[in-house]
């Protein structure tokens, strides 16, 4: 699965101001006649960007108009070092209306701008603005380029078997997160992280008005439906559906506590036989937590932020908004998970 450490160099030009990192990019635009010890343009551009870590100061982002969700999903990306390394060797687009509807490339100004400013917060309005062009939810926002896509992609396998003659099919799907109920098939209330993920592979009956069409029977007839996890990316995005239907079809928000280890073996929660991968691809699923995503309020009306774990000095800050400070990792009404190899983070913390 390739999961390697989370520790990179920083770049010796990491500080450098912003008018500096326009002439840098100036500098790429224009290669007439360089010489061929000159650096690539994708090379010269690394030096410029950094990398996101606290011992920078923490930098936030303001709210713009409802950007919060925004705002907290980008805390959490910009402070994944896997994710930076990514996008700082990304090829820049060659002119300037294709740099503004580029969302990775706007990511990396952004990235830019919060390790060279010296404000509490800076603004996201060029990257929203970039997002709006493509109609881009907060969820599609970081996987437009493969290699992106590819650090968050988890593959399962679905398997669909009739009940009356176990004429069997299957098929590899993928998913970006992993989402997981809060209830269980008897709608009721489930109270840690590993039994959701317990529910989440069991297998379904598909009965009455869920029945599926058999091929080999020629009619409906009652499926059971299930799930086998096959491969996990270097950061694993847990998804907690708390917004929920009622009967009366309005949404209803689930906001009971629910326990987080800040460890988590998939191997010891999941059995064998939700399981299709071979013995070194599950030797790598062992996970730390390093970011939520937490949402107060209503289903209606609510708020969201971002507590994150710093790499460098393994402490938990709360990102709300242009709002940074030091918290504790005790985190209630989580929403969204990210979970990393226990390399991502130094071994001495």
């Amino acid at each position: 699965m390739g999961q390697g450490s989370g520790r990179q160099e920083r770049s010796k030009n990491q500080d450098l101001a912003t008018s500096d990192t326009m002439q840098a990019e100036e500098n790429v635009q224009s290669d007439n006649g360089e010489t061929r010890e000159t650096k690539t343009r994708d090379e010269r551009l690394r030096l410029v960007f950094g990398m996101a870590d606290l011992k920078n100061k923490a930098i936030g982002l303001y709210n713009i108009g409802q950007t919060c969700c925004l705002n907290s999903l980008l805390q959490v990306f910009l402070m994944n070092t896997h994710f930076t390394g990514i996008l700082r060797r990304i090829t820049v687009p060659p002119s300037a209306s294709q740099k503004s509807r580029s969302v990775p490339y706007q990511m990396l100004l952004l990235l830019e701008k919060m390790q060279s400013g010296k404000q509490k917060a800076v603004c996201p309005k060029a990257l929203a603005y970039c997002l709006s062009l493509h109609r881009v939810k907060c969820k599609q926002l970081c996987f437009t380029p493969t290699s992106l896509c590819d650090l968050y992609t988890i593959w399962v396998q679905e398997y669909m078997v009739c009940q009356e003659c176990s004429f069997e099919t299957k098929r590899n799907s993928n998913m970006i997160t992993l989402p997981l109920s809060m209830l269980d098939s008897s709608c009721h209330l489930l109270k840690t992280l590993e039994e959701c993920l317990q529910c989440f592979f069991c297998p379904e009956e598909l009965t009455g008005q869920n029945m599926c069409f058999c091929e080999h029977c020629g009619k409906k007839t009652p499926f059971t439906q299930s799930m086998k996890l096959a491969h996990l990316p270097q950061t694993v995005i847990l998804h907690l559906k708390r917004f929920c239907f009622r009967k009366s079809a309005s949404t209803h928000k689930l906001c009971h506590y629910l326990s987080f280890p800040q460890d988590l073996d998939f191997n010891a929660v999941l059995t064998e036989e939700q399981c299709q991968t071979d013995a070194s691809e599950k030797a790598s699923w062992q996970y730390e937590l390093f970011a939520v995503v937490a949402h107060s309020g209503s289903a209606d009306c609510g708020h969201y932020c971002a507590y994150i774990r710093s790499i460098t000095e393994c402490k938990w800050y709360c990102f709300d908004d242009s709002e940074v400070c030091q918290v504790r990792s005790n985190i209630h009404n989580s929403f969204v998970a990210f979970w990393t190899p226990p390399d991502f983070f130094h071994s001495e913390c």
